[in-house]
């Protein structure tokens, strides 16, 4: 393996994978086309770089078996040194290890690494790379997100640079090459990374960006987290939303019990109810119990509602016994007829006629008949008829 990545000192019989003459000559043929290059997001309508053919070693049997076939430790073991011993000399070997990988989503982590690597002394290669030889798919996205964010790091301001050069269609600003370079921001420099995406307009780009940022803020204090969530501007309630709600789910994970008491201190908003759902979905996963009692302590009516709706529904997945005995300790109001028609979506296939029954302890008219209407034509599709026809006369009856 160290003769096949070789070095500048190394000596090896095999015949060298590019002449120093071609390599010059691929050299100048590559800075040119650098000139003309666009952006790695539109290349598929560009005819890709047609490389000099040149001689192409074989790789060593061992290698070979490793990177195709063997145990998962030792061929990202193996991997992890080809990139590692990564340069300007040897980028055309290891680029041929990855390419012996499978090809497809199971290779991002290989991808990241390799693009990572390769960006550390030559960005404007990696990326010609993943332009032009990573599936358009599911691979070439990603690859040159990971080129631009090797890059970001290293020197963000030549990387936005290039970014804006390279992307034709900026007249809108919504440049998604952008996405990449503040995701190596975020690793870096949070301050900038966080102006840069601010800086985008509405759409897709910010979008991605900000799941970086989400991602990068929730690593440290839940105070800073919460602070950057709740600072963005309510001009864009939809992405207000969205990172608010990011930042909720991430900071679940972590400590669900602060996450749940800055739940309950949010103005009435739809980025706290993304909040609040969150927390209920991963308390239910731990005790669904502490989650009720926590729901019956709101003051705020509105949260109250919400909540006891989310519960309902997260719980009955669950266990439906359980939640029946809870909705069955609440007293008679609206809330709990909005956590009972929650209930009742969530049983009704499964248990139609038990579905039925709770259905008609709705206190409010209009809800018990839409959710009285779902249970049967649901029971209609799932259940014996006979079943339906009897529990239909019983109705009758009362």
């Amino acid at each position: 393996m160290g003769l096949y990545l070789g070095s500048q000192n190394a000596k090896s019989t095999s015949t060298p994978l590019v002449s120093k003459s071609k390599e010059a000559e691929i050299a100048k043929k590559h800075a040119s086309s650098q000139k003309k290059n666009h952006s790695p997001e539109v290349l598929k309508d560009i005819e890709p770089v047609q490389a000099v053919p040149t001689p192409n070693p074989t790789m060593p049997p061992n290698l070979q078996r490793i990177i195709q076939g063997g145990d998962i430790v030792e061929r990202l073991g193996t991997y992890l040194d080809a990139v590692r011993s990564m340069d300007r000399s040897n980028v055309s070997q290891v680029v041929k290890a990855f390419e012996e990988l499978p090809g497809g989503y199971g290779r991002h982590l290989e991808m990241k690494l390799l693009m990572r690597s390769w960006a550390n002394f030559d960005p404007e290669g990696a990326l010609a790379y993943a332009s032009n030889s990573l599936d358009a798919k599911s691979e070439r996205r990603f690859g040159v997100s990971e080129a631009l964010a090797g890059w970001a790091i290293r020197d963000s301001e030549a990387a936005i640079a290039w970014a804006e050069k390279n992307h034709p269609d900026n007249a809108d600003g919504n440049n998604p090459l952008l996405v990449g370079i503040v995701k190596g921001l975020a690793e870096t420099n949070l301050e900038n990374a966080d102006a840069l995406m601010k800086g985008l307009p509405s759409g897709s780009a910010r979008w991605q960006a900000s799941t970086f940022l989400a991602q990068e803020y929730s690593k440290g204090s839940i105070e800073d987290a919460v602070r950057w969530a709740e600072s963005y501007p309510d001009g864009d309630s939809r992405m207000r939303e969205t990172i608010v709600g990011q930042i909720g789910a991430n900071l679940a994970k972590r400590d669900l019990q602060a996450t749940a008491a800055w739940a309950s201190t949010m103005q009435n908003e739809p980025a706290a109810e993304r909040v609040m759902e969150n927390v209920i979905t991963h308390w239910v996963r731990q005790s669904p119990e502490e989650a009720a009692q926590w729901v019956n302590n709101l003051e705020d009516s509105h949260q109250k509602t919400f909540a006891m709706r989310a519960l309902a529904n997260r719980w009955a997945i669950k266990d439906p016994v359980a939640t029946a005995e809870w909705i069955n300790q609440l007293p008679s109001s609206s809330n709990s007829d909005l956590a009972i028609n929650e209930f009742v979506n969530r049983i009704r296939l499964q248990d139609p006629e038990g579905a039925a029954g709770w259905a008609n302890s709705i206190q409010d008219e209009e809800l018990r008949e839409k959710a009285l209407k779902r249970v049967v034509d649901g029971w209609e599709e799932t259940a014996d008829p006979s079943q339906l026809e009897m529990w239909k006369k019983a109705q009758q009856g009362d």
